[in-house]
């Protein structure tokens, strides 16, 4: 019998949530089998099973847990199931061969629904569950209603009328749902609060025409999926242009360490994820060394990790600037929130069509709002401001990404 403890997913994290079980008590599981997902206030992790066996669970789905606490346990000496999964269906086959002729049967309460003539009745969740414990169908809740009063007709009349003019008896509901605050959503609470209450934190903003990044996108799509085998997206131009920005601005790179001001003469850059256990922020380290392919190959890695709850402590750990994207959710234009303890983070916007001047002409652009929040104590307006417009001339003349920091012109007359 192996007991299997909750390892250790950081420095600092001295408990950890078990957020699920991915198998049942008794299961037999292969060795380097996912048996559970673990929650700590950074990231969701795996718990492996070293050998394999029959499972013994001992601590319940949803438990906080304190890291070294034993989670299950491990029959290695126990033999696979296969054969008792196979014996369940002839079983049931047998039993029901075994039923008598006369015997009623329990259709199942959606075959029961379906054939009544109140099929249209909505019916909560909570009394959908309370009708199939006690064995009743929608007959037998109407045939319960002993009269129909001034607020069931109101409600009624209420109501609007479908195709045929019919008016529907909808039923309102008051029912509600309460789920435990995750560690990661507590941990970024915190974090959120803190980043109001102690930095001096302000927004600048700008636009970017996106007119010659789209070309470029359109022209050559096929052939980089081709070579590099993974979309040509809008991240890797960002992250690029942020990268070679930063050398220029290296003050929106740098983080309060103490009484020290830290100037990383690298760039690690956090790309903001979406994902179901909430928002985690990965890092592509030396970003500034990656090509657009390797930066788009990069940030699709750590997105799926993230999105699939296969992240890793080392992959959130760090980052000297953040990059996030609300474009992909619809948002025309926020002020995005520090990623502690850096000074800077980036906000995209959605992608939209609008007039502009152009030479004393009005032409429609595909335009976006690009905005920098940033933290007044280490990065003066100048610098901001200066930012945000190096950012939008290298994305509106992409070939400039080409050459980093340096001027063209001025490359080619020597100066």
């Amino acid at each position: 019998m192996i007991e299997l403890k909750i390892p250790s997913p950081g420095e600092s994290i001295t408990e950890v949530e078990i957020s699920n079980w991915l198998v049942e008590h008794g299961d037999y599981v292969e060795k380097d089998q996912e048996i559970a997902e673990i929650e700590s206030d950074k990231a969701t992790l795996p718990l492996i099973a070293p050998e394999s066996g029959a499972i013994e669970i001992i601590a319940s789905a949803g438990e906080t847990i304190k890291v070294g606490t034993v989670a299950c346990k491990i029959d290695t000496s126990a033999e696979p199931q296969e054969a008792k999964q196979q014996e369940e269906p002839n079983k049931k086959n047998e039993e029901q061969k075994e039923e008598k002729p006369g015997q009623k049967t329990t259709e199942p309460e959606k075959d029961i629904n379906e054939k009544s003539e109140y099929k249209n009745v909505k019916i909560s969740p909570i009394a959908q569950k309370m009708m199939q414990e006690k064995g009743i169908n929608i007959e037998d809740v109407i045939n319960g209603l002993k009269r129909i009063g001034k607020r069931e007709v109101e409600q009624t009349l209420s109501q609007p009328s479908d195709s045929k003019n019919s008016i529907q008896r909808k039923a309102g509901t008051r029912d509600e749902e309460r789920k435990k605050i995750s560690q990661l959503r507590k941990k970024l609470s915190q974090r959120l609060v803190s980043v109001k209450n102690e930095t001096a934190m302000l927004t600048t903003f700008n636009e970017v025409d996106m007119s010659e990044i789209i070309a470029l996108r359109k022209i050559y799509q096929k052939q980089f999926m081709e070579k590099h085998e993974i979309k040509l997206g809008f991240m890797s131009f960002f992250t690029k242009a942020v990268t070679i920005a930063l050398k220029t601005f290296p003050a929106v790179n740098s983080q309060i360490d103490g009484e020290e001001i830290v100037y990383p003469d690298y760039a690690d850059i956090g790309i903001a994820v979406q994902t179901p256990k909430g928002l985690m922020v990965p890092v592509v380290r030396n970003a500034e060394t990656m090509s657009l392919a390797e930066l788009e190959i990069k940030i699709k890695e750590l997105a799926d990790k993230g999105r699939a709850g296969k992240i890793s402590i080392d992959d959130l750990s760090g980052g000297t600037f953040t990059i996030t994207n609300g474009g992909v959710f619809g948002s025309l234009l926020s002020t995005p929130i520090l990623n502690p303890p850096q000074s800077g983070i980036l906000g995209m916007h959605n992608i939209q069509e609008r007039p502009v001047a152009i030479n004393g002409k009005v032409e429609i652009k595909p335009m976006m709002y690009i905005a920098l929040s940033y933290d007044h104590r280490t990065i003066d307006g100048k610098d901001s401001v200066g930012f945000l417009v190096k950012v939008k001339e290298l994305l509106e003349s992409p070939y400039k990404l080409l050459l980093g920091a340096n001027n063209a012109d001025k490359m080619l007359l020597d100066l």
